[in-house]
């Protein structure tokens, strides 16, 4: 798999450049992830649009052509998926290890035929991210759910629909729950259901083939079963965090990113902490342009699920915040390893102190180029974001995990005026410092 040829590939950067001009922003993974499960439901075929070519979708591809899918890729960001010829319902574990989401197969998988087995889930290590609420509500509408041997095993004889409250709000359970109730008997109904754009984007594509789902976007969703679904061409929503990541990419290096393919209603709260900081936003149909002209400045933030100020993002905000005047704190709600980028920045200068859930950041004049790691897929995001503002080089591992989910990550941060480039030794890290050294 071409992504693959990343793995021993890190980022040199010369920070100290402010980024200008536009950049585009892809379909969201986290959508199109869920829609890609969803597309094996009919026999006919499914076209996918706006699909983010990135490290996470090409695995999951990967997985599902392992068990009979037909994937066809007409272009680089649309596939066409037909699973009329699915030979089993047994999804590989070295397939699939490699991601969070190969959880959106077994309620695809389990809508469809009544039973599916994947393995236990991998991705990001973030902190614990239990699946009970998934298993929960496979078992409300008739399933007999197991793990054993490290795999999720559901069966049904047939599926009914069910009254089901989420304990937690759970992005991945929600849309599991409605995959797998779309086609059973009768009506269901999620209570204290996720509200993030990725869930509305979901349940629009599977009422696009036909399911008849309302209410997403709301904490109440109403499913109402249907006895089968047809094909469809759907386009995914533009990705809430690619934009996010470059719209803290101005603030970080003072500079101005029309961000441009983007819903403004989705980035409310990631706006909201960039003007507190400082930055001036201008929102327009489909761009935001954000824009630092002067110093930046401290705040609170803390993330909560949809419409709150988002997860993924805190890595992004917590640099951001590292350089702005005075004393900042950051409470994160919902993982609790979200702070493990905080070692990292800290060797580039960075004055934050993590207690319990809490960072109390105290802001510094500048930061220094250093030897960094990217300990996952968000946090490394946010670690390119400092080495763009930082003075001198730096040289950041494991890529791999950021080109999980940024498709073409270092080429928009060049399109930008950015310094940066793919290099895959020491020696390649030597020269580039050389070369920028009087930059």
């Amino acid at each position: 798999m071409k992504s693959d040829s990343n793995i021993n590939l890190r980022y040199a950067i010369r920070g100290g450049k402010p980024l200008e001009g536009e950049v585009e922003i892809g379909g969201a993974k986290n959508a199109a992830l869920a829609i890609i499960a969803a597309a094996i439901m009919t026999d006919d075929t499914v076209t996918i649009e706006n699909m983010p070519d990135v490290r996470d979708t090409n695995v999951l591809l990967d997985a599902m052509a392992g068990i009979g899918v037909i994937i066809e890729r007409p272009d680089r960001h649309t596939v066409k998926i037909n699973g009329s010829m699915v030979r089993n319902v047994n999804i590989e574990y070295e397939l699939i290890k490699k991601i969070r989401a190969s959880y959106y197969l077994i309620g695809a998988l389990l809508g469809k035929y009544k039973e599916a087995e994947v393995p236990l889930p991998g991705g990001c290590n973030i902190g614990s991210r239990p699946i009970d609420q998934h298993l929960k509500g496979f078992r409300a509408i008739g399933a007999d759910v197991k793990i054993e041997h490290g795999s999720i095993i559901a069966k049904a004889d047939k599926l009914a629909g069910a009254h089901i409250y989420m304990d937690v709000v759970s992005v991945g359970a929600t849309i599991n729950i409605l995959m797998a109730s779309c086609m059973a008997e009768g009506k269901t109904i999620i209570e204290n259901a996720a509200k993030e754009p990725h869930v509305v984007d979901v349940a629009n594509f599977l009422n696009s083939m036909g399911a008849n789902i309302k209410g997403a976007g709301t904490d109440v969703i109403r499913i109402r079963g249907v006895s089968s679904l047809h094909g469809a061409t759907y386009s995914v929503i533009p990705d809430q965090i690619e934009a996010g990541t470059f719209m803290f990419a101005a603030a970080v290096t003072g500079g101005s990113i029309l961000v441009k393919n983007v819903i403004p209603k989705h980035l409310e709260s990631i706006s909201a902490k960039l003007i507190e900081v400082g930055c001036e936003i201008e929102e327009f149909d489909d761009c935001v342009r954000v824009t630092r002209r002067g110093k930046l400045k401290s705040t609170q933030i803390k993330t909560l699920p949809y419409p709150g100020f988002p997860t993924d993002m805190q890595p992004q905000a917590g640099v951001t915040l590292s350089l702005s005047e005075g004393v900042s704190t950051i409470t994160e709600s919902i993982f609790e390893n979200r702070f493990r980028y905080v070692d990292e920045i800290m060797k580039m200068g960075a004055n934050i102190k993590v207690e319990g859930n809490t960072a109390i950041i105290t802001g510094t004049e500048g930061l220094s180029g250093a030897n960094i790691t990217a300990p996952d897929l968000r946090a490394g995001a946010a670690l390119v974001l400092a080495a763009l503002a930082a003075d001198g080089v730096s040289a950041i591992d494991d890529i791999q995990l950021i080109e999980r989910g940024y498709e073409d990550f270092d080429l928009k941060i060049r399109g930008l005026g950015g310094i940066i480039e793919k290099v895959s030794d020491d020696r390649s890290v030597k020269k580039f410092r050389l070369k920028y050294k009087a930059g």
